[in-house]
């Protein structure tokens, strides 16, 4: 009996990534901790969620002696430091290392992504919780919900994700955060300040319950650009290599 030989697949161009088998990465996973913890960009997000809190703690400090209490637009602008740090999270660092190993592209920059979550929350806690212990209290009425700002800081971490993820696929990758920086700014503005978006996206004229709606469905947006950005291929230069040159033969 003859013994049948499956053909071979299509073999890779130079300069082409060899297609990895599906599934085969998920046991690399555990091994890509350490590296991706260690790879990190630690510096840069504590230090911008610490300056944050720390602007936030003096003003709670200045605005005591004035007997002003703390408002919502104050952590917002607390909280733009961390935005900020948060546009050179999901960068690769060495491009070539993540294409060479058996997992896909997109594996590292959710690994720094994820890490990213916890540190995001405990300062958002933190912020709201400077905010409340610097409310009198003989203050009158009730304060304003705290979930419409909820979901107005998590709108805007998606949103600059998805612009760093964005311009990380682009042939502008090793300036993702520079650029991601002032559009993630430009776009939050442009929601808050135009009056088509102001209206479903500030409070007032929205209803609390309104704008968490609306934040969170813009968050769902941008996370699903996000996915679809990074699972691309890399940034292309051009679309197909030039080919060889074939010296033309002599009719006669």
């Amino acid at each position: 009996m003859h013994r049948v030989t499956p053909a071979p697949g299509r073999p890779a161009r130079p300069g082409e990534p060899a297609r990895r088998p599906r599934l085969s990465w998920l046991r690399a996973l555990p091994l890509l901790a350490r590296p991706i913890i260690q790879t990190m960009p630690w510096v840069t997000l504590l230090t911008g969620c610490l300056a944050g809190v720390a602007y936030l703690a003096v003003l709670a400090h200045s605005v005591g002696v004035s007997h002003r209490p703390l408002r919502q637009g104050d952590v917002r602008l607390a909280f733009v430091p961390a935005i900020a740090a948060l546009a050179f999270v999901p960068r690769t660092p060495i491009r070539q290392l993540a294409q060479t190993t058996p997992v896909p592209a997109w594996v590292a920059p959710a690994g720094y992504l994820l890490l990213a979550v916890p540190v995001l929350a405990v300062t958002c806690w933190a912020q709201l919780l400077i905010m409340d212990h610097a409310i009198p209290p003989h203050t009158l009425g009730s304060p304003p919900a705290v979930y419409p700002l909820i979901a107005q800081l998590t709108g805007w971490c998606a949103v600059t994700v998805t612009a760093a993820a964005c311009a990380g696929r682009s042939r502008y990758a090793d300036l993702g955060g520079v650029i991601a920086v002032p559009a993630s700014f430009a776009v939050i503005a442009l929601a808050w300040n135009v009056p088509a978006t102001g209206r479903l996206l500030v409070e007032p004229p929205a209803t609390a319950h309104a704008v968490t709606i609306a934040w969170y469905g813009v968050t769902s947006a941008a996370l699903a650009l996000t996915c679809a950005a990074m699972r691309d291929q890399w940034h292309r230069y051009s679309r197909g290599l030039p080919r060889p040159f074939s010296p033309q033969r002599d009719p006669s």
